[in-house]
């Protein structure tokens, strides 16, 4: 049995890597999605749900749009079995090109966590593709939308097309640096966008649209992956306004957007029955989300001897209350268990006031580097993970980090790390004591995952 705080570090990064691997695309699809061909035809399935004839279809537009678009795209092509005289075209929004692209298969390298001059370009050749399609039937043609987190920056077009580039990114910018919950986040943009809130899907029609996601939002709130391009909208305009009031964005947006959003005549977003009327929708089919992960990592830990639980609670709370909270929550079951792992998936929240223009870090390193300097050397032996699935924490390379009760000095290193903290600059100072994690781009992108653990003091 392994003990002492080092080696709680790299079972911590053990159990975060195995939660990953658990939760690949290919697995995904592998187990969620299949073709069956027998004397009725050839047939897809999405999870033992409604078939849908593949034999008849004249016309497939797929559009993947995420972090995780290219694996999706390439997991779904592998397996879609196509008739001969079938026409494939898509979009592929990602943060790189495939090697294996179809031709038919437009690219389109989409900003993030800001949207750029080709989120712009993929969602306008997007809603082109499926305006295309004219009076399309469900019975010929099928739309297939492949979303992962991400896809909301990455994916973008205003309403307003008075609206620059410039403008958008400043109105992402303030929304990222506000405090607001990804919900919260999602819902003002829906009604900024012209595909995002069930705009995507009314532009396909009469078609068959079904819609295949990968979750970065918590899981009562499908509609806001991506902003929901495919999914009709529950919120309203008048949620949207009081979002903007309550973090007070408007006096931090630009004009044209500020306008935008005072404007008499916001549209509303498409709401369920207007959209069910409208579209032929099949469900959305959720392939992953951060539920998959923790439970992955729930199961690695019990096999290494550890007390596992799951905690969700302080899924969207801010960083101090979600640390303070689980080092509580750690501290608890650590009176009743020897050896503990308590495991959180979901996001913190973190609002940026006034970060230098050199800062560099994320939600995760902020969290980490905070919880690290609430720990006591009596604390130990503890180990802190928090990172993102994606491989990527803010503006930083880091994926998070991994800290115990030994990274900070009370002496000589707790006064630099409040300041880095103040300064939101948490990356630069947990590069420098080389407890960072640092993954690169995973593919996934399924929210964050935190790993509590605690082991019997020697």
């Amino acid at each position: 049995m392994m003990t002492g705080e080092t080696n709680l570090k790299e079972i911590a990064r053990t159990l975060f890597e195995q939660a990953l691997a658990e939760c690949s695309i290919e697995h995904a699809f592998e187990r969620k999605l299949r073709v069956v061909a027998d004397a009725e035809g050839a047939r897809l399935l999405v999870e033992g749900g409604e078939a849908i004839a593949l034999d008849r279809l004249k016309r497939v537009r797929v559009v993947s749009a995420g972090k995780a678009a290219a694996a999706m795209l390439d997991a779904l092509l592998a397996r879609l079995r196509l008739p001969i005289m079938c026409e494939l075209q898509g979009v592929l929004i990602a943060a790189e090109r495939p090697a294996n692209l179809p031709a038919t298969v437009q690219y389109f390298c989409g900003g993030h966590p800001l949207p750029n001059e080709a989120s712009f370009a993929g969602a306008r050749a997007a809603l082109a593709m499926l305006h295309a399609l004219g009076d399309a039937t469900h019975d010929d043609t099928l739309c297939i939308i492949l979303l992962s987190g991400g896809a909301s920056a990455m994916m973008e077009l205003p309403l307003d097309d008075a609206i620059s580039l410039d403008d958008t990114v400043a109105f992402h910018r303030a929304l990222v640096h506000s405090g607001a919950s990804i919900v919260e986040m999602n819902c003002v943009r829906k009604h900024f966008s012209a595909v995002k809130g069930g705009r995507l899907a009314l532009a396909a029609g009469a078609a068959q649209t079904l819609s295949l996601l990968v979750s970065d939002v918590p899981p009562a709130h499908l509609d806001a992956l991506g902003s929901g391009p495919t999914v009709a909208d529950t919120t309203t305009v008048a949620e949207c306004r009081e979002i903007l009031a309550r973090y007070s964005l408007l006096d931090r947006l630009p004009l044209s957007v500020r306008r935008f959003f005072e404007s008499s005549k916001l549209p509303e977003t498409p709401k369920p029955g207007e959209l069910k009327s409208r579209t032929c929708k099949l469900p959305a089919y959720k392939l992953l989300d951060s539920d998959k992960m923790a439970e992955a990592a729930h199961i690695h830990a019990e096999r290494l001897g550890f007390y596992a639980v799951i905690d969700n609670t302080c899924d969207d709370w801010s960083y101090d209350a979600a640390a303070d909270y689980l080092l509580d929550r750690l501290r608890e079951l650590r009176r009743e268990h020897s050896r503990v792992c308590l495991i959180s998936a979901g996001e913190v929240t973190v609002r940026v006031e006034a970060a230098g223009a050199n800062a560099r870090g994320g939600r995760n390193q902020h969290f980490a580097l905070y919880l690290a300097t609430l720990l006591r050397a009596e604390d130990g032996p503890i180990a802190v993970l928090s990172a993102g699935s994606d491989g990527i924490d803010g503006n930083s390379d880091a994926a998070g980090a991994i800290v115990d009760e030994r990274t900070i000095d009370r002496d000589a290193t707790h006064a630099s790390a409040l300041r880095a903290l103040a300064e939101f600059d948490s990356s630069t100072w947990l590069s420098a004591v080389g407890v960072t994690i640092v993954t690169g781009p995973t593919g996934h992108n399924l929210r964050d995952l935190r790993i509590l653990l605690a082991d019997a003091v020697n």
